[in-house]
């Protein structure tokens, strides 16, 4: 099956499988396939989905674009080697040496520009850390069962799962790779069910998609639970 590796500048971060039939989502937020933790990249950035037999990517008109091979699209079926930029982040698509790959060319929809290389860098030069979000105090997870010690959320995305690159690493058959994630904005904290037969429950109730975390929050993740606090 055709991989997504993810790259920040020359580092491989993660590799995603791609199956036919599958859709995936690249964005910011936890609640993603591909969670980026970048300013550069709006919450829902850009989809992919199979189809006829290849994989077509979409952007879902994000403030700075979705690029392949350093070109602006709106849309683009994806062939061996392309590289899509979403940020600073970078994905290659590959496909396997003895794998079948779909013939015929497929048309794209590009953006309407002369300079994508220069627009790209021009939008992430612009962006900053929102002045709100230096004076947000820290939220921090204190282990009630499951765990010791205290997880400070400084990050952008927190995230819980099977995965050995999570932050939070859970055990369980059940538990998806990427299971929760924790967003962190200038307004507060969210959780978000990302994936896997284990949900979240904040307070005894079940997280579906994402909710707004408040002081003294239960949150329950597999064996795991926690409470979350801001520091004072």
């Amino acid at each position: 099956m055709p991989i997504l590796t993810l790259y920040f500048k020359e580092n491989i971060l993660e590799s995603y499988p791609l199956e036919k039939g599958q859709s995936l989502t690249i964005g910011r937020k936890g609640n993603n396939d591909i969670s980026i933790e970048n300013l550069a990249v709006s919450g829902h950035h850009a989809k992919i989905d199979a189809e006829g037999g290849g994989f077509i990517l979409t952007d879902l008109q994000s403030k700075n674009g979705s690029f392949v091979n350093n070109k602006p699209v709106s849309t683009h079926w994806l062939q061996h080697g392309d590289s899509i930029t979403i940020g600073k982040h970078h994905l290659i698509f590959t496909y396997g040496d003895e794998e079948e790959r779909p013939k015929g060319l497929f048309q794209e929809t590009a953006m309407d520009t002369d300079k994508p290389q220069d627009m790209l860098d021009q939008a992430i030069s612009k962006l900053a850390v929102p002045k709100d979000d230096e004076k947000q105090r820290v939220g921090i997870l204190s282990y009630v069962s499951g765990g010791e010690g205290e997880i400070r959320l400084t990050k952008k995305i927190t995230k819980f799962g099977k995965r050995s690159s999570s932050d939070i690493v859970l055990g369980g058959f059940l538990m998806g790779q990427t299971a929760a994630a924790i967003s962190r904005a200038p307004k507060g904290y969210s959780l978000s069910y990302v994936g896997g037969m284990t949900k979240p429950k904040v307070n005894g109730e079940v997280v579906k998609d994402s909710v707004n975390l408040k002081e003294f929050d239960i949150i329950e993740l597999g064996s795991a639970r926690f409470k979350f606090v801001t520091e004072k």
